[in-house]
């Protein structure tokens, strides 16, 4: 498979690994992407891992909550212009507040909800079709979370690209504290026990790969695997990373010392997991040249 320059520049983005790597990482996994950052991740360490969240697609994270209920929303748009139009903005406030408020099953049933807005409606899909047309750019409802009771909730939106909802009881500074931490460092789960299997074995397969690299004797390799993921576990649990406004303790101690329990959170990163779709213009002009001289 041919290696374009479009790909290196992707992987590159991803990774933050030296564009000669990412060509080799890419000719060494024929192309596959996923493979190449994988390769990477062995050969480098976890530094080729630490740009792989970056997000590509564009919209916003917004929040409703009122007492013990709660909704977190993302809502996706083509460009960066476009999440700052205030008809945008009141799309995504307002649902939000219909999830809160009526509990749809999923984005269609939110769709349904009865809703106007810049003199569209009456149902909110007819606003979001609306303003398709006098904004000129797609927009779509994309993922939400919705809580209601017994526990009570903490918000934190970090801009309008980044948004948490905690779910706790005690002390709602610290419960603020720990949706201010969960978007800063980004766990993945409350507990270790409670980090996806999938996510695990990932992390395990690359620190078996690193430990076959380093030609150390079997039993000392799998020490430093099971080193490795318990590692990755410690980082990627909530109540084991140092709390974030005083590394001297855990979030779990941090909690315990405000007498507050955090039942679980949600975190949204606008563009998480979509990939962007990326013009390669030298690739198009080549292709229509080619194209032209075949006619």
């Amino acid at each position: 498979m041919a290696i374009t320059a479009s790909m290196v520049a992707e992987l590159r983005a991803k990774t933050d690994a030296p564009m000669m790597e990412c060509k080799k990482a890419l000719t060494e996994a024929d192309g596959d992407m996923a493979k190449a950052e994988e390769l990477l991740r062995v050969k480098l360490g976890t530094k080729a891992g630490k740009a792989a969240s970056r997000v590509t697609a564009e919209g916003v994270v917004a929040a409703a909550v009122q007492g013990s209920t709660g909704a977190l929303i993302e809502v996706n748009c083509e460009t960066d212009f476009v999440t700052k139009n205030d008809s945008f903005l009141a799309l995504a406030n307002a649902a939000a507040k219909l999830i809160a408020e009526h509990n749809p099953a999923d984005v269609d049933a939110l769709g349904a909800l009865a809703y106007s807005q810049d003199g569209f409606g009456p149902t909110l899909e007819d606003v979001r079709k609306g303003l398709i047309g006098k904004i000129g750019e797609n927009m779509s409802f994309r993922r939400f979370k919705r809580y209601s009771g017994p526990a009570k909730l903490a918000s934190y939106l970090h801009g309008t690209r980044i948004g948490v909802v905690v779910e706790f009881d005690g002390d709602e500074a610290a419960a603020k504290d720990v949706a201010m931490h969960v978007a800063a460092m980004k766990p993945v789960a409350l507990t270790s026990a409670d980090v996806p299997a999938e996510l695990i074995e990932r992390e395990r397969s690359v620190a078996t790969a690193k430990a076959a690299e380093s030609g150390k004797p079997a039993d000392i390799a799998a020490k430093m695997i099971e080193g490795s993921v318990q590692k990755y576990l410690k980082e990627v649990s909530l109540f084991n990373q140092p709390f974030v406004k005083n590394d001297k303790q855990t979030v779990e101690q941090m909690l315990k010392a405000a007498n507050t329990t955090v039942k679980s959170f949600t975190l949204f990163v606008v563009g998480e997991g979509i990939e962007k779709k990326v013009d390669d213009f030298a690739a198009e002009v080549a292709a229509q040249v080619a194209a032209a001289k075949g006619a």
